[in-house]
């Protein structure tokens, strides 16, 4: 009990922190919390939209199911883009993410345009407001680099999906988690790091700071078999997969550091 105690404090200190910092990339301008514009959300409205699960290549479209009326949970994905867009396309959307910030930037797109959208601020790990079967469709871009366990994740996503709903999923390939930081910069890739990576034990408080800020986000490199059998292991089946790379990362000259999936909840 005491272990399990200790994880639930780690895992609530991380969701504090990083909230924090989520409402300061709001301030910043982080590329991640910049809202649709209005004429992207008309486009939506006549059937012309992209989704980004990942930060530059679009979701193909044979992935998404008709929208109208599709009840939509976009899980972790505040900052007024991926939710607005389905909304005008015609889903029922659920926008949830840690953030209040984030949320804030759905709100003022939906005040702006006239959207519906359902806002809830929470913990990616916890879906316990809403009912079991509660989706036909999850969209989670990056962000369970954020957390510091994957399992509760695709337990819930995979409890909130009604039987033959789908999971979108971006995540970071573990890769990008091996070098060490400083090198990296220069175009030098030293491992040092052993998987999975943490941001709370894998460097020191003051590397980190260095390297990315005090204030900026905890990471959490998680293996392949964490982010791709755990999703099985939560019945899911998956059904499409493609890979991302980041512009600005020295690494992606050489290879793609994200990945996208696309599951479906296994029916009796």
């Amino acid at each position: 009990m005491r272990g399990d105690l200790r994880g639930l404090k780690i895992r609530m200190d991380v969701v504090s922190h990083n909230r924090k910092s989520w409402d300061q990339y709001v301030e910043s301008g982080n590329p991640w919390t910049i809202p649709v514009t209005s004429e992207e959300v008309d486009r939506a409205r006549h059937g012309n939209w992209q989704i980004f699960l990942t930060p530059t290549r679009p979701v193909p479209e044979d992935w998404f199911p008709p929208l109208p009326g599709l009840d939509v949970l976009c899980l972790a994905s505040g900052g007024g883009q991926q939710g607005p867009l389905l909304a005008a396309a015609g889903a029922v959307v659920t926008v949830f993410d840690n953030s209040p910030r984030q949320l804030a930037q759905d709100r003022e797109v939906a005040e702006r345009d006239g959207l519906s959208l359902s806002l809830v601020e929470g913990d990616m790990a916890d879906l316990s407001c809403f009912s079991t079967e509660s989706f036909d469709l999850i969209l989670n871009p990056v962000s369970n680099c954020f957390a510091p366990h994957l399992e509760p994740i695709w337990q819930e996503a995979a409890r909130t999906l009604r039987p033959g709903g789908e999971l979108l999923a971006g995540f970071v390939n573990p890769v990008n988690y091996l070098f060490d930081g400083e090198k990296e910069k220069e175009g030098i890739f030293q491992i040092i790091h052993k998987m999975p990576y943490s941001d709370l034990t894998s460097i020191s408080e003051e590397e980190r700071g260095r390297l990315y800020g005090a204030e900026s986000a905890l990471e959490f490199g998680h293996s392949l078999e964490g982010q791709i059998g755990g999703q099985i292991r939560a019945g899911l089946v998956i059904q499409g997969f493609y890979e991302d790379i980041a512009l600005g990362e020295k690494i992606s000259d050489y290879m793609p550091t994200f990945i996208a999936t696309k599951a479906r909840k296994i029916t009796d």
